[in-house]
């Protein structure tokens, strides 16, 4: 009943002041406020025409209305209660003194708006877990965690930064308590260190409304990291066989434990520590040398390649080409050096520069373009290296067909006639061919075909094939007929002519006349050997003009077995006669002609005289050697009569039995050796035409006389 009472009341007394005068009213109301926490909260409100209770409710709760307000001990209302002021104070503010307030007139029925009270938890300074210094592994992933604890309001930001550069990246979390409020918040920052990173110093911050200014954490980074190797070399610019030195320098966290050298990836053996010391060569331009530094940690490795000049090395020889006649062919080569080489091509034995450069391009070949071309590189600075490289090109064209010298031949005996042929692709057939016939192997009626491989490099244009036609037993016609040489392959045939030579017998007015000639030298030699014996005769007067004539005429088998009285025959059918004196002839007792053997016994020997004319046959009349079996019948054949006319006559014969010299069997004066088989080719104009037609020069048996 009493709070229905309250109501009405104040509703009459406020009737009652409108009939008097001016109504109550709020001069003042309080409005939302934010208070840090630990400080002091004032929450205005004033009256107007005013002169009753007032009072201040809490979330609808009455504090009371009492100036010092009983109960409340850290709240009181201050202001002129006649004025009408009545605020409302507290202090320190604590976190449950943020709720909502009125001002409440309670005699009048006024009410004032509500007024919401925020008290402000400043955020406690944070933690860095594993602070203030972490120990972290260069390279490998890290996580550093930012913890707030505490009822700090509102939630705090946490916050990195690095010499004052804010760090993105980093996760925000929450812990809630049980009873829904925020126990704690985390901030975690996720990095991978470097070694640059030792020693640097990341800061956490703590920030929200009440604290703007934010509290900060600072921790140190400790890094253990590999070692950070620089590797150089002096000097880095070198010559081939000069010496080179590399320095390994690093920096690690723990310190360095050991250093491994290696080129090329293949270790250098014996290489220890920070230095190394080595002859520079070729190799060192594309294998280079590294250093490997190791520590608890790991290992790095750095590599450098040194600038080693040196003089050109051929790496890739040109090939051999094989192209049809107009295509294009394309040689290349490859060498090596530093600084990289000049290269230039020429044909063999021509010192004409073609091209330069690793390839050389020749469009439309033909076939004067086949070849030897050469790769030809300068030497290096140094004067080292250089040198050439050769390859062929063989342009594939019809064969190309040239006659060959064939030398005359006699009527009725043998000849040959060559050709030579060069073609590529090999060619598939030689043909001879003449009027009535062609032969391309083997043998036909008198025809003999042979194929022989050309001497490398004959004209110029690499093998090639010889063939030759044999002919046994020419004919009249084949004088005047022509030899066709034909050669073919897939790309045409090639052919050339062939003609026959005929070589003729020595004219008679020729053999005449050598022999009018040999003739009348030896009669004026005979003449000169007479006049010289009689000179000497007419001083010898202990013989007798017969007695010293001797004559001996030429016989085929020995000495003669004539008697003294044949000697002493008719000079009619006797050889000429020449006066000789000799003065190893003595006469023994029985006045037979005794002789002085100058052998002392080793030769038995007589008395001799050598008539120099022509003797006489057994048969009689002029001594010639036997005809030559080489020679067509009825060739004439010679003597060389010049060694016994080189010989000195004696001066006197004495007339005694006498042997007869020998003359030489027919034997003596020639042989034939008659060949089985054909020879090889001839290729020079000067060579006989047919290894048979070669004849051996005639061999004489050297006559020896002790006389």
């Amino acid at each position: 009943t009493l709070r229905m009472l309250v109501p009405v009341l104040l509703v009459l007394s406020f009737c009652l002041r409108g009939r008097a005068g001016l109504a109550p009213h709020f001069l003042q109301q309080p409005e939302d406020q934010v208070v840090l926490l630990g400080d002091e909260a004032r929450l205005p409100c004033a009256l107007g025409a005013y002169r009753g209770l007032v009072q201040w409710t809490k979330d609808g709760l009455a504090l009371g209305g009492e100036r010092d307000l009983p109960g409340w001990s850290r709240y009181w209302i201050s202001g002129n209660a006649a004025s009408g002021q009545h605020d409302l104070h507290i202090r320190p503010v604590e976190l449950e003194d943020q709720a909502s307030y009125e001002c409440q007139a309670t005699q009048a029925g006024l009410r004032s708006r509500p007024a919401r009270l925020h008290v402000l938890v400043p955020p406690e300074p944070p933690q860095v877990l594993g602070g203030p210094s972490v120990s972290l592994v260069a390279g490998v992933p890290a996580n550093l965690t930012c913890r707030s604890r505490g009822d700090a309001h509102p939630t705090p930001e946490l916050l990195w930064f690095r010499d004052g550069v804010r760090l993105d990246g980093a996760i925000f979390r929450q812990t809630p308590l049980k009873e829904g409020t925020i126990g704690s918040v985390e901030s975690i920052l996720s990095l991978t260190p470097s070694s640059h990173d030792d020693g640097a110093t990341l800061v956490c911050r703590a920030r929200s409304q009440a604290l703007p200014a934010g509290k900060d954490t600072a921790v140190t980074l400790s890094l253990q990291y590999p070692p950070v190797v620089t590797l150089s070399a002096e000097p880095q610019t070198v010559q081939e066989g000069e010496k080179v030195t590399f320095l390994c320098q690093a920096t690690a966290q723990p310190p360095v434990t050991g250093y491994r050298w290696a080129k090329g990836g293949s270790p250098v053996l014996g290489a220890r520590g920070p230095m190394l010391e080595i002859v520079a060569d070729a190799s060192f331009l594309t294998a280079p040398v590294s250093c490997e530094v190791s520590n608890a940690v790991g290992s790095a490795n750095r590599s450098t390649a040194l600038d080693v000049q040196f003089g050109p090395i051929l790496q890739a020889k040109p090939k051999p080409l094989s192209v049809d006649v107009g295509e294009d062919a394309s040689f290349s080569c490859v060498w090596r050096g530093n600084p990289l080489p000049r290269v230039t091509w020429t044909r063999r034995r021509d010192a004409q520069v073609l091209a330069s450069g690793p390839t050389l391009r020749l469009p439309a070949v033909g076939p004067e373009d086949a070849g030897d071309y050469v790769c030809r590189a300068e030497p290096g600075l140094s004067g080292q290296g250089g040198g050439a490289a050769e390859a062929r090109l063989t342009v594939n064209a019809p064969p190309v067909v040239t006659a060959l010298h064939s030398a005359p031949a006699f009527l009725r005996g043998p000849a040959r006639l060559q050709c030579l042929v060069f073609a590529s692709p090999a060619p598939e057939a030689v043909v001879w061919s003449w009027d009535e016939g062609f032969l391309t192997a083997g043998s036909r009626g008198r025809f003999l075909v042979e194929n022989f491989p050309a001497p490398e490099g004959l004209g110029g244009q690499g093998p090639g094939l010889i063939s030759v036609l044999h002919i046994s037993g020419t004919q009249e016609s084949d004088f005047h007929r022509g030899f066709n040489c034909t050669a073919r392959n897939r790309l045409g045939e090639g052919g050339t002519q062939v003609s026959l030579g005929r070589r003729d017998l020595l004219p008679t007015v020729r053999i005449v006349a050598g022999v009018a000639a040999v003739a009348t030298t030896l009669l004026m030699i005979i003449t000169g050997v007479a006049l010289c014996c009689w000179r000497h005769g007419r001083a010898s007067a202990s013989f007798s003009k017969q007695k010293n004539l001797v004559r001996i005429p030429g016989s085929n088998d020995g000495s003669s077995s004539r008697g003294p009285e044949e000697e002493t025959g008719s000079s009619k059918d006797q050889g000429p006669i020449v006066h000789t004196d000799h003065s190893d002839l003595v006469l023994d007792e029985e006045g037979a002609l005794e002789t002085k053997d100058p052998t002392n016994g080793y030769y038995k020997v007589r008395g001799v005289s050598v008539s120099l004319s022509l003797g006489e046959a057994p048969g009689g009349g002029l001594f010639l050697p036997p005809s030559s079996p080489l020679g067509p019948p009825g060739t004439p054949t010679f003597y060389d009569f010049n060694p016994h006319l080189g010989m000195v006559p004696p001066c006197r014969l004495y007339r005694a039995r006498a042997g007869y010299l020998t003359t030489p069997h027919p034997r003596a004066f020639t042989s034939y050796i008659k060949p089985t088989s054909f020879g090889p080719p001839d290729l020079a104009p000067s060579t006989p035409p047919f290894p048979y037609a070669a004849f051996p020069t005639p061999s004489h048996p050297r006559l020896q006389t002790h006389v």
